[in-house]
């Protein structure tokens, strides 16, 4: 196998899309540098992180002024790939202090949204944050050691993993994370469809290194099984995925809560996880041409006219919630795709600044999820 043709696990070697396309390696650095203090410790209407007490923190959703397992995941994730452990220490303490189920049917669960002082506003989880957890935590093991509980990171990491795939067996209360039967992530726990931008091969490809050894098969076979059931997911020509969509990939009948067979605001991360997937193992030849496909569709739209699609393409009046977003996912896109578009994404989201105001808190994760990415900061920790 040779460099190019293998993934970043296969050899330690990881591109930087901003240094390719001609930014200094010192104006990366500093954007880093610089988009990180602006978040966690920035003026009033950038920064999302906040310290609590002596040894706890959150991540606010400043849209909802709420706390989400979706953004406390997120930071930690951020804190572990910057090597910031105090930041990581607190998220996760927070999250184990307030959101974390002891008992009962979602016992090991997190609850995905509480108040800013901890109040549980919902007992369900919501399991994109349960996979960014587990993996940020097996990362913070591999990159500072495990410590005295709950800083033991790696067991804390299978304790999760454990409940996602066994819950409810042996008449245990609740329901397991991943359909037992297609091993596809679910949208939560109790629903029989998913969420496309919930899967995350690259994630069930290092579970299947570091979970319990009994469950190892499973997660080699759940990163397979995602994989293929993005194409499913995903607009042959126009790229586009639903928020929701049944495990054979079709649309998902309208929710009580919505109509969420569009390509909206859940949906953006997609792209970004499907570049993320061919930097780390290059293992699905369709993701060069998914991401050429969805870049294309997006290459004449300016991101201020960003929108609600149909998956086929069909723009709705309705604007885009999080255009910064959108186009940070367009970007990270660039990992996989091998077209003419590739570099004018990257160039287009250097010259995009964070989001500021009241929206800005999903933006600006996915902002510095992208900004990690195409400078080559988003490692595995081995």
């Amino acid at each position: 196998m040779n460099n190019h043709a293998a993934g970043s696990y296969h050899t330690g070697e990881y591109r930087n899309l901003f240094l390719e396309n001609g930014v200094s390696e010192e104006a990366i650095r500093q954007r880093l540098e610089d988009t990180w203090n602006e978040l966690f410790y920035g003026a009033a209407d950038v920064r999302i992180y906040h310290p609590m007490d002596d040894d706890k923190g959150y991540i606010v959703d400043t849209g909802n002024t709420d706390v989400r397992t979706e953004g406390m995941s997120y930071g930690m994730m951020m804190a572990v790939q910057l090597d910031k452990k105090e930041e990581f220490d607190r998220l996760w303490k927070f999250a184990k202090e307030f959101m974390q189920h002891t008992e009962g049917r979602y016992k090991h669960y997190f609850a995905w949204h509480c108040k800013l002082d901890g109040t549980r506003l919902s007992q369900g989880p919501a399991p994109d944050g349960e996979e960014f957890f587990a993996l940020a935590l097996f990362f913070a093991s591999n990159r500072w050691g495990d410590g005295a509980e709950p800083f033991n990171y790696s067991e804390q990491a299978r304790i999760i993993l454990r409940a996602c795939v066994h819950k409810g067996e042996d008449g245990e209360e609740g329901d397991p994370m991943w359909d037992p039967e297609t091993r596809l992530i679910k949208f939560i726990p109790e629903t029989p469809f998913s969420d496309p931008s919930y899967h995350l091969p690259h994630f069930y490809d290092l579970f299947a290194l570091w979970a319990d050894e009994a469950d190892r098969s499973f997660w080699k076979d759940a990163a397979t099984r995602s994989r293929d059931y993005l194409h499913l997911a995903c607009h042959p020509v126009t790229g586009l995925s639903p928020e929701y969509a049944n495990y054979d990939g079709t649309l998902t009948e309208p929710q009580p809560h919505g109509d969420f067979r569009h390509f909206f605001s859940d949906a953006y991360r997609v792209a970004a996880n499907i570049g993320l997937d061919y930097e780390w193992f290059r293992c699905d030849p369709w993701q060069v041409e998914q991401s050429n496909r969805i870049q294309a569709f997006f290459l004449d739209i300016d991101p201020a006219d960003y929108r609600r699609y149909t998956i086929d393409g069909q723009p709705f009046d309705e604007p885009s919630l999080h255009p910064v977003g959108l186009l940070a996912t367009l970007a990270m896109a660039s990992l996989a795709a091998d077209g003419p578009d590739a570099g004018h994404f990257v160039n287009l989201f250097w010259n995009t600044p964070l989001r500021t105001g009241e929206r800005r808190y999903y933006d600006n994760c996915l902002y510095f999820f992208s900004l990690l990415a195409l400078s080559g900061n988003y490692r595995i920790y081995k």
